[in-house]
Parts: structure tokens; sequence; C-alpha cells
């Protein structure tokens, strides 16, 4: 069981270190940052909306309960890394799928081995 938790937060650190370094760079609109939106076929307002909902979705994570709202995201950080990793591919940049990737492994390795606490649990169940 310790070594589930030890999983958990090594995974958990570092998706969060990695959403919120990735949404500082869009929230200030770094010119390489906007380039490869722009390559990618993005607007530049988007850096923004996914900067703010990193930084949410990483508070989210971090602080204890909130099981639903931790299950959204989650979700918003899979599908965001998903439709990244996708974008690469799609736009002939596969060279710069590292980052997309990494972040999409940590996503389900922390979501797996969350703590029974951290989990949304289903009705009729007990914790």
């Amino acid at each position: 069981m310790k070594l589930r938790k030890v999983i958990y937060w090594i995974a958990t650190i570092w998706l969060s270190l990695g959403m919120v370094s990735t949404a500082i760079v869009q929230l200030m609109g770094i010119e390489e940052e906007q380039d490869m939106f722009s390559r990618l076929g993005y607007p530049p307002y988007l850096m923004t909306l996914l900067g703010i909902l990193k930084i949410l979705g990483v508070i989210v994570v971090l602080v204890p309960r909130l099981p639903v709202l931790k299950e959204w995201a989650y979700a918003g950080f899979f599908f965001a890394m998903f439709g990244a990793m996708f974008s690469h591919i799609a736009s002939g940049t596969a060279n710069e799928l590292f980052g997309s990737t990494l972040l999409i492994v940590l996503t389900i390795v922390s979501w797996y081995f969350r703590p029974g606490e951290r989990k949304l649990i289903a009705a009729g169940q007990t914790a």
C-alpha cells in the first residue's frame, strides 16, 4: 500500500510541475510557444485558456477531497495532452511529442494510483 502512495505522489508532483510550467509559458505568451501554436493552427487566445485551466486543474488535483472535480481535472489533462499529441502528429511535428506524451503518462499513473480518499466512490460502495 505504501508503494502505491509513493508512486502516486511522484507521478502527481511531476505532473503538477509539468502542467504549471507549461501553463506559465502559455500565460506569459513566450514567443516559441506562440510560434508552435501558430504552426499547429491554433489561435493565440487558446494559450491563455489552457494556461488558466492547467493551473486550476493542478490546484484541484493537489488539494484534499473534491473527488468529482479531481475526475474532471484528470479528464481535462488527458484530453488536453491527447489533443497535443494528435496535433503534433497531424501537423508533421511528431518530433515534438515527448512533452505531451510524458504528461499523458503521468496523468494516467497519477489517476490510477491515487489514494482512496481522492477517488470518486460509486453510489452504494463504501470507502
